[in-house]
């Protein structure tokens, strides 16, 4: 298993993941928009997308946005998408990206890793906290929908 940022030559393979990671968060499938999605993301590089690879076949990805935290004045990444095939799953894959997004973190000086998942999604939840992510129990997190 290979680990790698992924680059425009990747698009397919990403777009096909990226659109699989929304319909199992209830979204339909959509894999041209999630190709323009995907596309403008390498364009603009405003984002940073790892994928994994097992004998040249991408199997999974995570992509990271940046932003900052103003009471440190340092970087933080938001680890926004995370997604195996499902019949390469317990093989290690979501940790390995894992792993790659938090060794990169450390080399662009963030402070931090922030990520979100499902109530309902306790496997994730799992996996987070085997790698040491801690539930934010100081904050509540609040978003409005427009």
């Amino acid at each position: 298993m290979e680990v790698f940022q992924a680059c425009l030559e990747h698009l397919e393979a990403v777009s096909q993941l990226f659109d699989q990671y929304r319909v199992f968060y209830n979204s339909p499938s959509d894999l041209e928009t999630a190709r323009k999605f995907i596309q403008e993301r390498f364009h603009k590089g405003d984002s940073i997308i790892f994928v994994a690879s097992d004998n040249g076949r991408i199997v999974g990805f995570t992509q990271l946005y940046p932003s900052f935290s103003s009471v440190s004045m340092k970087r933080v990444w938001i680890l926004n998408d995370l997604f195996v095939e499902p019949t390469c799953r317990n093989q290690g894959v979501a940790k390995l990206l894992l792993k790659t997004a938090e060794d990169f973190a450390r080399q662009t000086e963030a402070i931090r890793i922030s990520l979100a998942t499902q109530i309902s999604n306790v496997a994730a939840q799992s996996l987070y906290e085997l790698l040491g992510y801690c539930k934010d129990e100081q904050f509540y997190h609040y978003s409005l929908k427009l």
